[in-house]
C-alpha cells in the first residue's frame, strides 16, 4: 500500500482537517443521506461528509429545507454514520433547532452526536448565533459555520440568490466570518457568494473555508452528491459540475426491466428455483 493510500484510509478528524489546511491541501466534502451511498463514499478519498438538511429537497420532495425536523436529521444521519469508517461526518442542525437559545442549541447538537452518531454539526447564520456556537463548542462538539446563501433563511433573503454583492454586503459577510471563527468554528461553508469575496474571506481566516458556488479560491469545495452524479431534475445550479449521468442510467435500466417483464424475458430460467 502506497503512502497516499495509507493516508486515504486514515480516519479524518478535526485535527487532520486542520493539518491538511495547514499544508495547503484542498478539502473535499460531499453530502450524503443514506447508507447505500454512504458505503460508496466511504471507499473514496472524500474528507468530510455532510448530512445536509438538503435531504428535504433531495430525498423527501420538499420545496425547501424549512420543513426538515430533528427527527429526520437523526434518522438519515445515523444511517450515513453507520456506513462510514473514514470520512468525518457532519450533520446539519435544521430550522429552529438552535435559534431559540444556547441551551436549545446544545441539547439538539447533543442529540445529533448521541443518536445521529456524527462527529460535528453545522449551523447556518452569523453573529446572531455566536453564543450558540460557543456553547456547543465548549461542550466538546465541533461546529462548522455557514454564511452567504443560507437556505433556512430563504424567505428573509428573498429567494435563492447570490449574497455579498456590493461593498457593504461584502464587508458584512467578512465580519460574520470573523465572528464565527472567533466563536470556535473549525471550518466555514461559503455558499453562493462572489469569487473575489470568497477569496478575501479565505485569506483573512485561520480556519478552512468550504465553497459551494463561491469560486476556486476557498480551502475546499462541497456539492450535493445527487447533483455531481447527474441524477437530473428541473433545478440545475450554475455552480454544479456533473461527474456522471446516473439519472439516465437509472431511467434506461427501469425501462429495460419493464420491457422484459412485459415480454416474458424476465425472470428467466436462471432466476428461478426447481
Amino acid at each position: 500500500m502506497s503512502q497516499l493510500q495509507k493516508e486515504n484510509h486514515k480516519k479524518v478528524t478535526v485535527k487532520s482537517i486542520a493539518g491538511k489546511y495547514a499544508k495547503g491541501e484542498k478539502l473535499a466534502m460531499v453530502t450524503c443521506y443514506d447508507a447505500a451511498f454512504g458505503k460508496l463514499v466511504d471507499k473514496s478519498p472524500i474528507d468530510m461528509v455532510l448530512v445536509g438538511d438538503s435531504l428535504g429537497n433531495v430525498m423527501l420532495g420538499f420545496e425547501n429545507t424549512i420543513p426538515v425536523t430533528m427527527e429526520m436529521m437523526i434518522h438519515h444521519g445515523a444511517a450515513v454514520s453507520r456506513s462510514m469508517s473514514r470520512p468525518m461526518v457532519i450533520i446539519d442542525m435544521p430550522f429552529l433547532s438552535y435559534s431559540l437559545s444556547p441551551e436549545q442549541a446544545l441539547e439538539n447538537a447533543g442529540l445529533l452526536v448521541q443518536q445521529g452518531h456524527c462527529e460535528g454539526v453545522k449551523l447556518e447564520g452569523g453573529k446572531q448565533i455566536t453564543r450558540q456556537i460557543e456553547t456547543i463548542v465548549s461542550a466538546g462538539i465541533p461546529v462548522a459555520g455557514h454564511i452567504g446563501l443560507t437556505p433556512q433563511h430563504l424567505h428573509a433573503l428573498g429567494g435563492y440568490r447570490v449574497q455579498g454583492r456590493g461593498t457593504q454586503d461584502g464587508q458584512q459577510l467578512i465580519e460574520e466570518a470573523r465572528a464565527l471563527q472567533d466563536a470556535g468554528c473549525f471550518c466555514l461553508v461559503l455558499e453562493l457568494i462572489p469569487t473575489g469575496l470568497a477569496q478575501e474571506i479565505t485569506s483573512q481566516l485561520q480556519i478552512p473555508t468550504i465553497g459551494i458556488g463561491a469560486g476556486p479560491h476557498t480551502s475546499g469545495q462541497v456539492l450535493v452528491l445527487h447533483d455531481l452524479l447527474g441524477f437530473g431534475g428541473e433545478f440545475q445550479p450554475r455552480f454544479v459540475k456533473h461527474y456522471a449521468k446516473i439519472g439516465s442510467v437509472v431511467s434506461e435500466a427501469l425501462e429495460k426491466y419493464t420491457e422484459e417483464i412485459k415480454s416474458g424475458m424476465f425472470p428467466g430460467k436462471e432466476h428461478c428455483f426447481d
